[in-house]
């Protein structure tokens, strides 16, 4: 049977039939443009212009330090190495500090969960934020190998590193309370914990360097970041509480407000980058965990020792048994929820979507596809980094009692980012290569004045018309000369002209694929889609993914701070009021 496609988006609109879907997808596949047929300018054109000049800005950087990150790499490779930092990357990751965070407050440490909360949620959306704004690539592969037992990680852009600011503000903020005359332990317990801490961030930024998925600047910035906010939240955490606390219910409402309207203003990205979704998740979090921490300290069985709402917990009392349980069964409950109101929500909004869109309200973000566009969502959607499914828990111990076997080893691009970059250097490799050629040649018939073997500017002098007007000759490197300053009757080509951006970048003096011969643009495209056909093409992705996702991490928020906690009261798991 023939299956509809929306033209404009040249995405396929679901049926009923799985297999009339897959079929959809398939020709959606076919008709769309392929990626590699995008111009060079694929972020000067998708981008505004402010942010392109700070990614034009940045990105020489990200290239320079590439090949000493790789010499770095191939130094220290080892199979032991190898799988060290693959396994000790997960102690970085959302998933980690998502099952963590829950077990603090049922163990009575509201405070320290609260501020490790925040400083997490904080990293993961500003991180995020950076990331979509600057669409900044990872350091290319090759030189480096990406070593990871996560394949997703690798399709988020690599500027800043979101693991170096959660081990950093986790460490900073750890350190700060260490050193803080509050806390009541002993010199030597302090002294064990603050080198701990600082072997635990050590791990995780040179980890990230050593696996090839970062660089010097983007675990630098991270690592800037993540501190920044422990700080913030060390000086002023505790007037937020109070202001929390002892308010009335318009306080956590005006956080949920500020939250949401930063999830609306969160910039798009130039390619499908899932950046945005992790940012969600954070912010479905933190509105969980702030809203059922406000109405847990209005019950009967919140302490207000060391902060309000805090879950009353005694090991002595309790005992080991009774504390393992309700960890156990905590968690179950949070998994549990994931699992149910996941599939759930999926299947049921999209109507209510296609309603609200009736009245010309819809969710404008650029890689998701709208309700009335597709009928229902397939089942089985991964649509979830941060927390996996009860079903691939199995999978993922698996994959930490064996790294060897499930680490993964990639050399080339991994995303759309990585290919574009990849596209780059090979035509500034290519470029160079006759640039060179032809400035030997020029130079022989004096042509041309002054050294520029570094690279610098360079002039034009006496150039015959016939010589310039030969489309064939390539564009000189950082050329800044323009028709007004040649001599008379000297006329440059396009070819020379083509680019005015700051000298340096890659698409400086750079001759459009339009601006080829034939020969060359047949070379350039077959290039491409080679380059491009190494990615893997990203899903379909829903609408109602966003809110799914922002009421399920908000639930999970929920039942860490309050669920859960009056939950184990009332299974015999608590102590009472």
């Amino acid at each position: 049977m023939a299956v509809p496609i929306d033209k404009k988006h040249r995405l396929p609109v679901q049926d009923a039939n799985e297999q009339d879907y897959t079929a959809a997808v398939e020709t959606a596949k076919a008709i769309k443009p392929d990626a590699g047929l995008r111009s060079l300018d694929h972020y000067k054109i998708k981008l505004p212009s402010w942010r392109y000049a700070a990614r034009q800005t940045l990105i020489p950087l990200i290239r320079w330090e590439t090949p000493y990150v790789a010499k770095l790499q191939n130094a220290l490779r080892s199979p032991v190495l190898d799988s060290y930092f693959s396994i000790t990357a997960n102690l970085g990751t959302h998933t980690f500090f998502m099952i963590f965070l829950p077990i603090l407050f049922w163990c009575g440490y509201t405070d320290l969960g609260r501020g490790l909360v925040h400083v997490l949620a904080s990293g993961v959306f500003f991180s995020g934020i950076m990331k979509d704004l600057l669409c900044l690539p990872r350091p290319l592969s090759p030189p480096l190998s990406r070593i990871s037992m996560s394949p997703s990680v690798s399709l988020e852009y690599g500027f800043p590193s979101t693991h170096s600011t959660n081990a950093v503000s986790v460490v900073v903020y750890a350190v700060i309370l260490l050193r803080s005359a509050s806390l009541d332990f002993n010199s030597t317990l302090k002294t064990t914990l603050e080198i701990a801490s600082y072997l635990y961030a050590s791990s995780i930024i040179l980890g990230r360097l050593y696996c090839g998925m970062h660089g010097f600047l983007d675990v630098l910035i991270g690592g800037i970041l993540g501190a920044l906010l422990s700080v913030l939240q060390c000086l002023y955490g505790g007037d937020f509480d109070n202001f929390m606390f002892r308010g009335s219910a318009m306080a956590p409402l005006l956080l949920i407000s500020i939250i949401l309207v930063l999830v609306r203003i969160h910039p798009e990205p130039a390619d499908d980058c899932p950046c945005f979704d992790d940012s969600i998740a954070f912010a479905g979090v933190m509105i969980g965990v702030e809203a059922g921490n406000w109405h847990y300290a209005r019950t009967g069985y919140a302490s207000n020792i060391p902060v309000p709402a805090t879950v009353p917990f005694d090991l002595v009392v309790m005992g080991w048994p009774k504390t393992i349980a309700r960890i156990l069964i905590g968690v179950v409950v949070i998994l549990g929820w994931r699992e149910v109101m996941k599939p759930a929500l999926l299947r049921y909004l999209p109507p209510l979507f296609r309603v609200v869109e009736s009245f010309g309200l819809t969710l404008p973000r650029r890689f998701f596809i709208q309700a009335s566009m597709y009928t229902k969502v397939p089942k089985n959607l991964k649509t979830d980094s941060v927390l996996p499914p009860i079903s691939e828990i199995p999978s993922l111990i698996t994959s930490l009692r064996h790294p060897r076997k499930h680490r993964s080893v990639s050399v080339g691009p991994q995303s759309a980012a990585d290919a574009y970059e990849a596209l780059a250097f090979h035509d500034r490799q290519r470029r160079e290569s006759n640039s060179s050629a032809a400035r030997k040649r020029q130079m022989a018939k004096g042509q041309l004045s002054g050294d520029n073997t570094d690279g610098a500017y360079c002039t034009i002098k006496a150039v015959s018309s016939n010589v310039l007007s030969d489309p064939r000759i390539p564009a000189l490197p950082n050329c800044t000369t323009s028709q007004t300053n040649l001599p008379n009757g000297v006329t440059l080509p396009d070819v020379f002209l083509d680019d005015t951006n700051t000298p340096g970048t890659l698409t400086n003096c750079v001759s459009s694929p339009e601006r080829r011969s034939s020969e060359d643009r047949r070379e350039f495209e077959k290039e491409r889609r080679e380059i491009f056909s190494q990615v893997e093409q990203p899903r379909v992705r829903y609408d109602v993914e966003v809110i799914t996702k922002l009421i399920v991490y908000t639930g999970i928020g929920w039942l860490a701070v309050e669920g859960n906690p009056l939950l184990f009261e009332y299974i015999n798991l608590g102590l009472g009021t």
